[in-house]
């Protein structure tokens, strides 16, 4: 199954703080806040969700569609996801914008607080996909990730016009989006993916019931950070899956992308949800274990031992879909 992977392109810049930012909020002047961090380290480094999750993807043996726009300096970047095995020529090169810019400060807890600057990622409402599969070799599956809105919107109409299956994955840009929008994000999804609090935005902005959601989508996964995430699907009860064991845990930025990795893989494979999900969860383990979004590495037994070892045996042979 080929798989194209719209969304962001972006370059990292990352900070640490020692302590715990929600120690630093007051409740009696949540009205007025002005937040300044002495952090203990930056680091700059490839990301944007679509490069990260094409990135997961060609880890696992696959040659993902990279779709998105990036600046004249996406050069170096581009070069290291094509050795990775991902194909970039669905990237839109700016002539006067630079790629995208995600400025993160992250406290050992795991709260962040983040800037996203789009830079290039303006252009991005410029692509049309029907055209860029065509020309890329086609595609069995989209993933629409967070990208300009515009763009996004864009996309999602080309999935559904071309008949091609597709995978809404809003992230963060669900706050961009109005009731009427974002249903027309997730109408017809095979798949779509919000974390916990972006679950209950989305609820919120179009006045859907969790049963009007899945109407409109076949599985529905929330991730739920450390306690794993869950699968809703219409006429079936909630299945909860729990988180893998991180081998130790360095960097929290990214475990999301790789989640959206490995259940892409999975599903491409034929298999059910749960073990997509059990998939994705390994491979946030290992993405939790390196510095970066796009650095993780694996050795083809690292996978089934992590699987192996927080769900049975039993996880780590094929599965039908059910």
């Amino acid at each position: 199954m080929r798989i194209a992977v719209t969304g962001s392109i972006a370059t990292d810049h990352v900070m640490t703080f020692p302590g715990r930012i929600a120690d630093q909020l007051l409740a009696d002047h949540l009205d007025h806040v002005s937040l300044s961090f002495l952090v203990d380290g930056l680091e700059i480094r490839d990301g944007g969700v679509a490069a990260n999750i094409a990135y997961g993807l060609a880890g696992l043996g696959h040659r993902p569609l990279l779709v998105g726009a990036a600046g004249a300096d996406f050069r170096d970047h581009g070069a290291r996801l094509s050795g990775r095995g991902v194909d970039i020529s669905g990237v839109r090169l700016s002539a006067t914008r630079p790629t995208a810019r995600f400025l993160c400060t992250t406290d050992p807890h795991g709260n962040q607080v983040a800037s996203f600057h789009p830079g290039a990622m303006a252009e991005a409402s410029d692509i049309d996909l029907a055209e860029v599969v065509r020309r890329c070799g086609g595609a069995d599956l989209v993933l629409v990730g967070a990208d300009h809105p515009s763009a996004m919107l864009r996309h999602t109409r080309a999935c559904r016009d071309g008949h091609i299956p597709f995978v809404a994955d809003p992230s963060r840009q669900v706050a961009r989006f109005d009731g009427a929008d974002l249903g027309g994000l997730v109408d017809g999804a095979a798949c779509l993916f919000t974390d916990e609090h972006q679950r209950g935005l989305l609820l919120a902005r179009t006045g859907w019931t969790e049963t009007e959601v899945l109407r409109r989508t076949d599985t529905w996964v929330t991730t739920l950070g450390e306690k794993g995430c869950r699968i809703d699907r219409a006429g079936w009860p909630t299945v909860r899956v729990p988180a893998v064991t991180a081998p130790r845990v360095v960097d929290a930025t990214g475990a999301g992308a790789a989640f959206r990795a490995g259940y892409l893989a999975s599903l491409a494979e034929g298999l059910d949800p749960e073990r997509c999900a059990q998939q994705g969860a390994a491979l946030a383990a290992l993405a939790l274990s390196a510095v970066g979004t796009q650095t993780y590495d694996f050795a083809p037994d690292d996978l089934p031992a992590l699987l192996s070892a927080a769900y049975g045996t039993s996880a780590v042979a094929p599965a039908r879909p059910t």
